[in-house]
């Protein structure tokens, strides 16, 4: 398996792990029912109402998987230690939550009726054991990201490259002799010059100390047609 089809999978089954808990968290996780009370009543809690604790760790999950595609070497191994975590706290939570004396208690702050000598019935579905099982699969997965997220790919190499500076590309030589070629601007400067265009020194521009080069504000004499004046520092 390749590393980028690897790292696809485990974040797969992280988003699976915490899309379950958070399903699960809006469920009945628990009904109490008072039949002796003086008014009989039946209430339904949620994962949400018996403290949220694994929602919001799934979320914390969601977020953790996110950060997945974001880093890369250590640091991913980081956060996949972090993911597990918050599997394992996902889990914790999950099984604290529907605890008798818990869900009594949360269900006596929401009605009154059940602390006035009542003897209420605790009844518990399977909606906690699937959050329980989002935790697990949250764990699976960031161990897996701990072990082997080093080496997986990071983001596209092209994000990375946004923003460097163009390489100049580099002069292209004759292939008979050589030597790079002249740049065609410089060859139209010789020939405005005087100079012959076949010589070797063509295309080069004339320095301050090169002997026969023009100074400023005097005139050239070669573009006057002088035959006496010497012709790139040669008589």
């Amino acid at each position: 398996m390749t590393p980028g089809r690897e790292r696809g999978l485990t974040a797969l089954l992280c988003a699976a792990g915490a899309g379950l808990a958070l399903l699960a968290g809006g469920r009945p996780w628990a009904t109490v029912k008072a039949e002796d009370a003086i008014t009989p009543f039946s209430q339904h809690l949620t994962g949400h109402d018996l403290g949220g604790t694994a929602t919001a760790l799934a979320l914390a999950g969601l977020a953790g998987l996110a950060a997945l595609f974001a880093t890369r070497g250590r640091v991913r191994s980081g956060v996949g230690v972090l993911i597990a975590l918050f599997g394992a706290g996902v889990v914790y939570g999950s099984a604290a939550a529907v605890q008798r004396a818990h869900v009594l208690s949360v269900a006596g702050d929401r009605s009154a009726l059940l602390k006035i000598g009542a003897h209420p019935a605790l009844d518990v579905n399977l909606w906690w054991m699937a959050s329980v099982t989002g935790g697990v699969l949250l764990v699976a997965g960031g161990l897996v990201a701990a072990a082997r997220g080093a080496r997986w790919p990071g983001m596209s190499a092209r994000y990375e490259r946004d923003g460097a500076p163009a390489s100049r590309p580099a002069p292209r030589k004759d292939a008979a002799s050589g030597a790079p070629e002249q740049d065609p601007s410089a060859l139209w400067k010789s020939l405005d010059r005087g100079e012959d265009p076949t010589s070797r020194d063509a295309g080069r521009e004339p320095s301050e100390e090169e002997p026969g080069a023009p100074v400023a504000g005097e005139p050239d004499a070669r573009k006057a047609g002088d035959p006496a004046a010497p012709r790139n520092g040669r008589p």
